[in-house]
């Protein structure tokens, strides 16, 4: 989707590591990022060719990005099978929302007498971690009650672990360790078993017997097939449309 944007505004054609630091820059964790980008297309270099941004963490706004992805790819299917009531378009999605872990254990469970007496800077540290949660997990109860209605909750895969704990439950420690033991933690996720929100209580929980690496087996398979059907019903002139449908 971010290439198609592209390509209708060059101006949106940043580094990846400009990106990358500008949507990670956490509120009194990380500083603001700033970079420039510039439209290539102009036919002379002026001003007006270079575009400013002034970015921090997008948590603020949407912690898991999933549902804006989503609406992101229905703009563009817009065009495709006009009519279609909007609920089509979610019967088609496939969606893996990929977490970056979070720290849930019961030691950092606050009673409300013990947060009677946090003063400001108390509560300046837990509120950005609370709202930060809350964003990811509201859109992820979200969708899972929009395509359990739809009937389609197969078609929604959320890897996370919730469990990580210290050192790696931070967000701005990245030394070599940290990393290499989050790529561990990573490798140990993948087999343990999917996990779906219970939509009674709110909570992730295990679901069947399936492993995530096996889910996601199944998912790249089912995008094959789609992929190589749609090239035989599609001339090759007119493949790259069929890339938004």
């Amino acid at each position: 989707m971010y290439v198609e944007q592209v390509k209708r505004n060059p101006s949106l054609d940043a580094l990846l590591s400009d990106i990358c630091i500008g949507t990670s820059t956490a509120p009194t964790y990380l500083p603001p990022h700033y970079f420039t980008t510039k439209n290539t297309t102009a036919s002379s270099s002026t001003e007006e060719d270079i575009r400013e941004f002034n970015l921090i963490d997008g948590s603020v706004a949407a912690n898991n990005a999933t549902l804006l992805a989503m609406e992101e790819a229905k703009k563009e299917m817009t065009g495709v099978g006009e009519g279609s009531r909007p609920c089509h378009y979610m019967i088609r999605f496939l969606v893996i929302s990929l977490g970056t872990g979070s720290n849930r254990s019961t030691e950092d469970k606050h009673s409300a007498k013990e947060a009677a007496k946090w003063n400001l800077f108390g509560w300046l540290r837990r509120i950005v971690e609370v709202f930060t949660q809350a964003s990811a997990d509201m859109v992820d109860y979200h969708i899972s009650v929009v395509l359990k209605m739809l009937q389609s909750e197969d078609n929604y895969l959320r890897i996370q672990d919730d469990t990580l704990s210290g050192v790696l439950g931070s967000i701005d420690i990245a030394t070599k360790k940290n990393l290499d033991d989050l790529v561990e933690v990573g490798e140990k996720l993948l087999k343990k078993p999917v996990s779906k929100v219970n939509l009674e209580t709110g909570l992730v929980e295990p679901c069947g017997q399936e492993s995530n690496e096996d889910a996601l087996k199944s998912f790249a398979k089912i995008l094959s097939d789609e992929k190589r059907r749609r090239n035989q019903l599609i001339p090759s002139a007119d493949r790259s449309l069929n890339n938004v449908i």
